[in-house]
C-alpha cells in the first residue's frame, strides 16, 4: 500500500538526494546550460524556519516520491497564508496507480492544517500531470514561459 505523511525535510534530505538526479534527467529544461545544483543550505534554513513543507510517498517504507513547497504569507497579499510549489515527483514505476493523488491528499491536509488559506501547484508542459490537479479541483491561473539568455556552457565552463 502506497502512504504519504509529512516529513522533516533536514532530517530526510540525504534520503531525497539520490533521487534529485533522475528527476532533474527527466523534467529539467536547459539540461546543457544548468546543471543540478540545489542550494540545500537555504532549504535547510528555510525548513528550521517552519518555511517548507515536504510529504513523502512511501510503500512498505520505500521512499517513490515527494512534494516540497514553501509555506508563508503571500508577497502581494500578506494577511494570506500561501503554499507554492517548489517541486514533486512521483517515480515512473508508480504512475497511473494513484499515487499522484495519494501524494497532494496529504499535502492538502497538511496545508489545512498549517492554517493554508491559498495553494500554487503546477505541471511541467513537456510531463504534463495537468489531468492531477484537474480531477482534484483546482483553478488554472496562469502560464509560465521560458527562455534561455545566459552564455552557452559546454561541459560546466562558460564559452
Amino acid at each position: 500500500m502506497i502512504t504519504a505523511q509529512v516529513e522533516s525535510l533536514s532530517e530526510r534530505l540525504g534520503e531525497l538526494m539520490p533521487l534529485f538526479p533522475e528527476h532533474y534527467k527527466e523534467l529539467a529544461l536547459n539540461q546543457d546550460q544548468v546543471p543540478l545544483d540545489p542550494q540545500y543550505d537555504e532549504y535547510l534554513r528555510r525548513d528550521a524556519a517552519g518555511g517548507v513543507m515536504l510529504v513523502t510517498l512511501r510503500k512498505r517504507g520505500e521512499l517513490l516520491g515527494y512534494f516540497i513547497g514553501f509555506v508563508a504569507p503571500g508577497l502581494h497579499y500578506q494577511t494570506c497564508l500561501t503554499l507554492t510549489m517548489d517541486i514533486f515527483w512521483v517515480h515512473p514505476d508508480h504512475r497511473g496507480n494513484g499515487a499522484g493523488f495519494v501524494l497532494f491528499e496529504e499535502v492538502e491536509r497538511e496545508a489545512k492544517r498549517r492554517g493554508v488559506q491559498r495553494m500554487f501547484a503546477g505541471s511541467k508542459c513537456h510531463k504534463d500531470a495537468s489531468f492531477l490537479f484537474d480531477r482534484r479541483g483546482y483553478e488554472r491561473c496562469e502560464v509560465y514561459y521560458t527562455a534561455w539568455l545566459g552564455q552557452p556552457v559546454c561541459n560546466g565552463e562558460r564559452l
